[in-house]
């Protein structure tokens, strides 16, 4: 990675008294997969209109490879959106659809023609560009629109929710090969998504959004095992957060934890505890089967805990043991608890 590609100082964008985005600062590197993450109207969405230059700051500085961008229209921004609808034009074949913003620029039909091929050849489409939107499926479509958005050569590619109408496995799929996409093109990558999965799978960094302002930028192991807040560690792997009341009954302090439910063992109630480990005891109140796991549900004071088991004979020994409405003991490894700052 190189310079950075975009950068953020004190950027605000407010419509009225709405606060879209409030005082946001961040940099993104030359080359570098970073994810935007966050619930609706967190404010990634607006971060990334504002790199396209659809949408100008209120207030702050955005600069792109180290020249200001306010002000500067999105077609003089060496910058490409690829979006979640894809946008195709349905009465164009596929070569013309890609080829499209080259005749905007008044390039001959030949040459755009010839770059537009070579985009397909990217996304693996070589043999579809006579064809039409309609007579592709939902991946292919999402692959024109990739070519479409690369055919230019744009130093930065944003990608806002491009897989959010695709189904889990095309879904998953097409996450791989954007990964490898990336690789192989060596461009920088924004990425916005609501989906923690896609955001952990791809990224080299993320930033998690929430109410207009950023709550954590990590890498992915980064966020998923050393959360700051509550917001990130309920969002990012969904953790246990353990308010400041049931902490001091744990661990003797008011400081609010997370811990992760894989992390978390079960066991009779009475069973001894393994040194060194953090224990407390619950009621039962569901189990869920998903498959390779279970997720238990257990009430431990006026909070609700989750852990997840391998689906085994040792939880299916606990299983026949204990029903709904049974005590259980928990326990965990105090390296396992992250404190958290709010």
């Amino acid at each position: 990675m190189g310079q950075e590609a975009i950068a953020f100082s004190g950027v605000s964008r407010h419509y009225g008294s709405v606060k879209a985005l409030d005082r946001v600062s961040f940099t993104v590197q030359e080359g570098e997969f970073f994810s935007m993450l966050g619930p609706s109207g967190s404010g990634k969405t607006t971060s990334l209109r504002l790199m396209a230059g659809f949408e100008q700051p209120s207030s702050g500085s955005l600069t792109l490879f180290g020249q200001e961008a306010a002000g500067t229209p999105p077609y003089a921004r060496d910058v490409n959106t690829v979006f979640q609808d894809y946008a195709l034009f349905p009465h164009m074949n596929v070569l013309d659809n890609v080829a499209y913003g080259l005749m905007v620029r008044k390039m001959p039909l030949a040459e755009r023609h010839a770059k537009a091929r070579e985009a397909l050849d990217m996304v693996a489409l070589p043999d579809h560009a006579l064809r039409t939107p309609a007579q592709l499926s939902g991946g292919q479509r999402q692959r024109v629109a990739l070519a479409r958005a690369l055919v230019n050569r744009p130093r930065i590619l944003l990608l806002d929710e491009p897989l959010g109408a695709l189904d889990l496995k095309l879904r998953e799929q097409m996450q791989v090969e954007l990964k490898v996409l990336h690789r192989k093109l060596g461009i920088t990558f924004v990425y916005v998504t609501h989906d923690q999965s896609e955001a952990l799978s791809m990224s080299d960094r993320i930033a998690v959004f929430n109410r207009g302002q950023i709550e954590q930028i990590a890498t992915p192991r980064e966020l998923y095992r050393q959360p700051r807040t509550r917001f990130v560690a309920n969002f990012v792997g969904s953790a246990n957060v353990v308010d400041t009341a049931l902490a001091q009954r744990i661990t003797g302090t008011k400081q609010a934890f997370a811990v992760r439910q894989e992390h978390i063992t079960v066991a009779t109630a009475g069973a001894a505890t393994p040194p060194g480990r953090v224990q407390v005891e619950g009621t039962l109140v569901a189990v869920q089967f998903l498959g390779a796991t279970q997720r238990l549900e257990i009430q431990v004071g006026d909070q609700m805990i989750t852990a997840l088991q391998k689906d085994n004979e040792a939880a299916s020994a606990l299983a026949a043991q204990t029903a709904p409405g049974g005590a259980l003991a928990l326990h965990w490894a105090p390296e396992h608890m992250v404190a958290l700052d709010a």
